[in-house]
């Protein structure tokens, strides 16, 4: 529903670049052209030092605010953050997103078309890195003519993009926000992107990846995968909440093999409905990509990937109860932060979401956001902390 904090109907806008020089991957590879899905929300100001980028997570979309038409009853996926008087104000800054390389929402991937074959990429699509990802977005805020983003935010994945930004572009950002994110994956980590990897790899419909002509996709197997990835997601505490050990539709065990239980049934209703929207193909490159990120190489510590980035003012959050990317991953960040000198601002709040609470727990991070930003931006423009607690600047 459309309302005066949405930011109303928005539409996707589309960037190609590299058409006549290759955009060189790290593992060497190139493509060309490229093209990156984008959406933004709210006006670039004149002198451009007003612009959000916003990073998504694993399965996102450029599309993180409003609505695509005015019967659209599904609102981007941060719709609760980014909008009028919301943690990302639209009424203050020019706020982007934009669908990282590999995805399957606009952005050249698997899914698109190979100019060499006049067919779908497949696994013809070359391995593609968070590195990656972030550069390609370097070429969009290129493009829209900006120099310095005030801040890059997003969790999950989106996180591991903001500290790339960080790492290795400080100059184009003056705040970061990394919520819920590591600075590189654990081997339990890469192990449960294994898991739904080698499902994917097991349903015999995934053809080696070259499905999309075939009247069957591996549909079987992207579940699977969904099914293990949002376990993770979620908390010990919030699914005993949410369906303790109740049945579905019946009253008792029927001792078989069949959906019994709510959490089951749960699991496998978010499993089918993922492979509506998503690409199995694009599962395997963003995973992957998620688990070759690691912030400590080449330097050996994650302290030594942002020893240029102490300038940058930073809000990392975690959530107790998040157990794919526990408390330690953000303290480790902090510390690292900390050894050179960086301006860190560091929450752990406690929450019963799990991994999922940076986009649950709607009223403490419009909250905690806003307070964030509201000071960066004071100290951005010049301002002084009213009688009533609030920034105020002049003529702003």
């Amino acid at each position: 529903m459309i309302t005066t904090s949405s930011v109303g109907i928005v539409h996707t806008q589309y960037f190609t670049f590299a058409e006549k020089e290759s955009f060189r991957l790290e593992s060497g590879a190139v493509l060309s052209p490229v093209t990156l899905a984008y959406e933004t929300y709210g006006t670039l100001n004149e002198d451009r030092s007003n612009a959000i980028l916003i990073c998504h997570a694993l399965s996102g979309s450029a599309h993180a605010a409003g609505f695509h038409a005015p019967d659209d009853d599904k609102a981007g996926w941060w719709d609760d953050c980014i909008g009028p008087g919301k943690a990302f104000d639209t009424d203050r800054y020019f706020v982007i997103c934009s669908n990282v390389l590999g995805s399957c929402y606009g952005t050249t991937g698997p899914t698109e078309t190979n100019p060499v074959t006049g067919k779908p990429y497949g696994l013809q699509f070359p391995v593609v890195t968070i590195g990656d990802m972030v550069r390609a977005q370097i070429r969009l805020i290129d493009h829209l003519g900006i120099d310095q983003l005030f801040c890059v935010a997003g969790g999950s994945m989106g996180g591991m993009q903001v500290l790339e930004w960080a790492a290795h572009y400080p100059q184009r950002l003056k705040a970061a926000i990394p919520l819920a994110t590591t600075g590189r994956h654990s081997p339990m980590l890469i192990a449960l992107s294994e898991v739904g990897r080698q499902a994917i790899y097991a349903d015999p419909n995934w053809q080696s990846g070259d499905y999309y002509d075939k009247p069957q996709k591996p549909d079987a197997g992207l579940a699977v995968a969904r099914m293990v990835g949002h376990i993770t997601y979620l908390s010990d505490e919030s699914m005993n909440l949410k369906f303790g050990r109740r049945l579905q539709d019946r009253e008792k065990f029927g001792f078989q093999f069949q959906t019994e239980f709510q959490v089951e049934s749960y699991l496998k209703y978010n499993g089918n409905n993922f492979t509506r929207r998503f690409d199995a193909n694009s599962y395997l490159y963003v995973t992957k990509a998620m688990d070759y990120f690691d912030l400590t190489e080449p330097t050996g510590t994650l302290a030594g990937s942002f020893v240029h980035s102490a300038d940058i003012k930073y809000l990392v959050v975690s959530f107790t109860s998040d157990w794919l990317y526990p408390t330690y991953h953000s303290k480790e960040l902090v510390t690292a932060l900390t050894a050179v000198n960086a301006d860190v601002t560091f929450l752990d709040i406690e929450s019963t979401w799990g991994h999922d609470a940076f986009l649950l727990e709607v009223e403490t991070m419009t909250e905690l956001l806003s307070s964030f930003l509201d000071r960066l931006w004071v100290e951005a423009n010049g301002g002084r902390r009213g009688a009533n607690g609030k920034w105020s600047v002049a003529g702003k």
